[in-house]
């Protein structure tokens, strides 16, 4: 849900790295400066992996939560001040995203991971902070909304179709994301945890994103090498530099990829 309110707004380790050091001109905050086509950006790309593990083969797909797969239903901000009226909340909608996002940017000293468990303490911090209400049934009520197919749209309407295609062609398929112990109630919530082979959650990995360490752990749950996996998101530091760093292929929502039809075409499965 971290990711969720900024989105609202937002063994293979020595090549893995140097992928993810090879910053692309595009990619970079010059790049009206040295830009070059993005054509060009992805052939170098491709020929750079096919330099470390030769062909390139995607036998498993890694799909990013919030941004990619589901989208929040209504702005963060609207919600924390919608529910919070009958709890003295007075803060208006900006002003409650500007405090989010300035508590969401300071450091989390309760641990070195935002998501431990089902994140309550940090989530009540993030609450509190936001709106200043302190109310411990207001912070029930958030919470549980946020577990809820009210809160959340799957972003892709035609994504069941394509993972059921996928899947029967042999690739396996699995969910990588900055959550807590809800986003597997949230999936069944949604209808959509069955599309899946495995989940790689932080809290459940003691890893967030761009850690590589939950890109391996998604792999080895689906019993794939990362040079043959790709993995999906939106958020091109959490998502891209950190799959790189974990040997997978990596591509962009909304710039590389805009629907998961256009992603099975990529891996090579019509639907």
């Amino acid at each position: 849900m971290a990711t969720i309110a900024a989105r609202i707004l937002g063994s293979n380790s020595r090549p893995a790295v140097a992928l993810r050091r090879l910053r692309w001109p595009a990619y970079s905050s010059a790049s009206a400066v040295v830009a070059e086509p993005e054509t060009t950006e992805v052939k170098d790309y491709a020929d750079y992996r096919r330099s470390l593990y030769g062909q390139i083969t995607h036998k498993a797909l890694l799909v990013d939560a919030v941004g990619t797969l589901v989208l929040p239903s209504q702005p963060m901000a609207q919600i924390y001040r919608k529910i919070g009226e009958k709890y003295g909340v007075e803060y208006s909608e900006d002003e409650i995203l500007f405090r989010y996002r300035r508590a969401y940017g300071q450091p989390w000293g309760k641990s070195r991971l935002r998501y431990v468990n089902d994140g309550r303490p940090f989530w009540q911090y993030i609450v509190s902070y936001s709106t200043g209400c302190s109310d411990p049934q207001y912070f029930e009520e958030l919470y549980n909304y946020y577990t809820t197919d009210k809160a959340w749209h799957l972003n892709d309407p035609g994504a069941e179709e394509v993972f059921r295609a996928l899947r029967k062609s042999g690739v396996k398929l699995a969910v990588v994301s900055n959550f807590d112990t809800r986003l597997r109630p949230l999936l069944r919530a949604l209808n959509c945890d069955n599309w899946f082979d495995a989940v790689a959650v932080s809290a459940e990995v003691a890893a967030e994103k761009p850690n590589p360490t939950i890109f391996l752990k998604a792999c080895e749950l689906l019993d794939v090498k990362p040079e043959d996996a790709v993995h999906v998101g939106d958020d091109r530091r959490n998502d891209i530099w950190g799959a790189r760093d974990a040997g997978c292929d990596a591509w962009l929502w909304g710039s590389d990829v805009h629907s998961f039809k256009e992603v099975a075409q990529r891996i090579g499965v019509q639907v």
